[in-house]
């Protein structure tokens, strides 16, 4: 497993309505791409479009397996992981039972570093130690966010889509977190795109950027160019967004 993704001329749909207009994205293996640009720019529409949770037209690789033509659960039966937007977890269940169902997901893949791993994500949250069994619904909005990814981390993902990570986290919390994703890039070879509303964090732990703005790239490269430019911050992410 490598985790690259090549995203080539996609267009997203809800209903009869246009979201995205042809975008192409690329992310190399182990590379962190952290999607940035206004309200509505088509961020989580991205990231629902490559996990085929959106219909779509256009062309969709991961690993080098073209997945446009699959469905959600066949993707991410491939090693795709989306942590959506909100609280993605299953409320009637318990922590526990959430996280046993993360590592379901691995299938027969790294099944010797099951505890190892779930050990890992338990110290980087260890709030959901305490709360083991306690029912998921019954979770803070930012626990919960904690309990969706690391599920979706348990699953040893070779690509995983994240949709506002920091919603609902502390500051301490997030930075916490954005150190994990580079460790996991580091350490598992992991792949991610991120779509962050925290554009200054992300683009700190980012190798590259795609700024996007009404369903279109602006911008696609390294994500301390977007960092540093003024006109870039200014037209896309706002003034005070890096700052």
């Amino acid at each position: 497993m490598s985790g690259t993704l090549l995203v080539a001329d996609l267009r997203a749909w809800y209903g009869k309505v246009e979201v995205l207009h042809g975008v192409d994205l690329a992310a190399a293996a182990g590379e962190i791409v952290a999607l940035v640009g206004p309200n509505g720019a088509g961020k989580t529409t991205l990231l629902r479009g490559i996990s085929r949770t959106v219909r779509t037209t256009g062309g969709i690789a991961v690993d080098g397996v073209d997945v446009a033509r699959l469905n959600a659960p066949a993707v991410a039966r491939l090693g795709v992981g989306h942590v959506p937007q909100g609280r993605g977890t299953f409320p009637e269940l318990s922590v526990g039972e959430n996280l046993r169902l993360g590592s379901l997901a691995r299938g027969r893949r790294f099944r010797s570093e099951r505890t190892a791993d779930l050990d890992r994500l338990l110290a980087s949250f260890p709030i959901l130690r305490e709360f083991l069994d306690r029912p998921a619904g019954a979770l803070s909005g930012g626990q919960q966010q904690m309990l969706a990814l690391a599920r979706a981390l348990l699953g040893r993902p070779m690509l995983l889509l994240v949709d506002e990570p920091s919603l609902g986290l502390a500051p301490s919390t997030t930075l916490d977190l954005f150190r994990m994703f580079d460790d996991l890039r580091s350490d598992w070879g992991l792949t991610i795109v991120l779509a962050e509303q925290n554009a200054r964090l992300s683009l700190q732990v980012a190798d590259q950027a795609v700024v996007l703005s009404t369903g279109q790239v602006m911008f696609q490269g390294p994500a301390a160019e977007v960092a540093a430019s003024p006109h870039l911050r200014a037209a896309y992410l706002g003034k005070e967004a890096l700052t």
